[in-house]
């Protein structure tokens, strides 16, 4: 299993996957917004998510775990 974490502190813009999706590597899974700016959060690892752990208009710091990977 792996994490996939917020590179920057910002606001859940969107969320691009859901639970049981299979995603690749560099595969945006959300989309964080940060100084007006939107910032893809991509998988480093493929996988199938287990669990999505933000919501849209979330606030996230940098590090924090944002979609579980198996």
């Amino acid at each position: 299993m792996s994490n996939v974490e917020a590179h920057i502190t910002g606001t859940v813009w969107q969320v691009e996957c859901k639970v049981g999706d299979t995603v690749a590597e560099g595969d945006t899974v959300v989309i964080i917004e940060s100084m007006k700016m939107e910032m893809p959060v991509e998988a480093e690892d493929g996988g199938t998510v287990k669990e999505v752990l933000c919501e849209k208009g979330q606030a996230v710091s940098e590090g924090d775990a944002l979609v579980v990977l198996e």
